[in-house]
């Protein structure tokens, strides 16, 4: 996520802490430095423009120079801009009404179909009861799609039936929401490859019908300014309530996510995260910023770890480990626990400092390793999952032909089992300070 304006701008800060003192000299060659990463981010040149000037007057303040440590004031006070450019705080739904309608806008391929599906999830794990109604019959399939993925999730989807007139679904979707007590109701409106009249006017006479308490305009991270672009002209048109950037796991180089809520004067609600319909997260600026900056993003994998974690396997495995009976079963079920979270590689990046040190130690995350151990445990007997004493080599063979891998996959699989076995028991005798030797220096 933004790997190349993170991996930017963390080079400028290392360069910062690199000087004794910070001078107006210095600062203008990291702020030149910082300005180009940006730029090349596809950052608006208003928002770089206005960026740049605040950091250098609050990086010129007396309370810096006289700073012990200029160059974490100088992290301090991108971290604080990068935050303020974003947004400030995380903004929430304005779910007024009831049904409270929520207005899903955008452009074909912007994903704003499947972000339909992804908010109706979230909301119905918030407690919310939701209702989804297709209103996009200019491009095919995008009905039955939005069926199939309300299927999926368990939500109720309109029945467009015969229905050509999107006005006519509108309104009987909406007399169906408020007669069946949904307290929410998402609308997928039609998009097209640009912005024009015909669009417009569809979507102006359904917020009419709709009285909607939110327009989330679903905006495309990859395709940078034309993202700010798209947003602009529909904020014109609508009065966008907020936004929602898909694609931010690819390789988007960010500058729509910095641009947009000075472009639209309205925040950026979610991001997508994945394809997944549990890929999207309420939009934080401040953890953001934090990722950004290689900082990290703790609190999101907190909160990542709890919605996902199953508290009684949770319990269980504590007195597993306390008994000593931690098997490869459970190790598997560890697996299938962090499989949950999302992608190996985005949960290590909220961790502090792994993105500098990837790049640095040249860590490579290969989840096909998940994949491999779980197919080697799978090819065991129950009997040798709980007691992998009985592993002989004949065994061995078998479970690595079973499990398409070799020998000496199976070995190693073994071998970090053990090592994880050694630890709990360490763990539970000593607590930290006796597996420190275990832990990465």
């Amino acid at each position: 996520m933004l790997e190349g304006l993170s991996d930017r701008l963390r080079k400028v800060i290392k360069d910062v802490k690199g000087h004794g003192q910070l001078t107006e000299k210095n600062l203008d060659e990291a702020l030149r430095e910082v300005r180009l990463a940006l730029l090349e981010a596809d950052v608006s040149f208003k928002v770089v423009k206005s960026f740049i000037a605040s950091i250098k007057e609050k990086a010129l303040g007396k309370g810096v120079l006289l700073s012990v440590s200029p160059g974490q004031q100088f992290v301090k006070i991108v971290h604080d801009e990068l935050t303020h450019v974003l947004g400030d705080t995380s903004a929430d739904l304005n779910l007024k009404g009831k049904p409270a309608v929520i207005m899903m806008v955008g452009l074909q391929g912007s994903g704003k179909t499947t972000s339909t599906a992804k908010l109706a999830r979230l909301l119905k794990g918030k407690g919310r009861n939701p209702y989804i109604v297709p209103a996009d019959l200019a491009r095919p399939a995008a009905v039955l799609q939005l069926q199939k993925l309300a299927s999926d999730i368990n939500v109720e989807c309109f029945d467009v039936g015969t229905r050509t007139d999107v006005r006519d679904i509108c309104k009987e979707a909406l007399k169906l929401a408020k007669a069946k007590g949904y307290d929410t109701m998402l609308v997928d409106t039609a998009g097209r490859l640009s912005i024009d009249e015909a669009l417009m006017g569809e979507i102006k006479d359904l917020k009419q019908i709709l009285t909607p308490s939110e327009i989330l305009l679903v905006a495309d991270a990859m395709t940078g300014q034309d993202a700010v672009n798209t947003a602009e002209g529909f904020n014109d048109v609508m009065g966008l309530t907020g936004v929602i950037l898909t694609k931010l796991d690819s390789d988007a180089r960010g500058g729509a996510a910095l641009s947009m809520r000075l472009a639209t004067g309205q925040p950026v609600k979610f991001v997508g995260v994945s394809e997944k319909l549990d890929g999207l997260e309420v939009f934080h600026p401040d953890r953001m910023a934090g990722r950004i900056l290689g900082m990290g993003d703790v609190a999101t994998l907190v909160e990542k770890a709890q919605e996902t974690i199953d508290e009684k396997k949770a319990e269980e495995l504590e007195r597993k480990i306390k008994k000593d009976t931690f098997t490869l079963e459970d190790f598997k079920d560890q697996l299938q626990q962090i499989k949950k979270m999302g992608s190996l590689d985005s949960i290590l990046s909220m961790i502090p400092g792994f993105s500098s040190m990837k790049k640095t130690k040249n860590v490579e995350i290969d989840e096909r390793n998940f994949v491999r151990v779980e197919a080697i445990i799978n090819s065991m007997t129950m009997q040798e999952r709980v007691t992998p004493k009985v592993l002989n080599a004949k065994r061995r063979v078998r479970i690595a032909k079973g499990s398409g891998t070799t020998v000496q996959d199976v070995n190693r699989l073994l071998k970090q089992y053990k090592q994880m076995r050694l630890m709990m028991k360490k763990f539970k005798k000593g607590g930290m300070k006796s597996v420190k030797q275990y832990l990465p220096s």
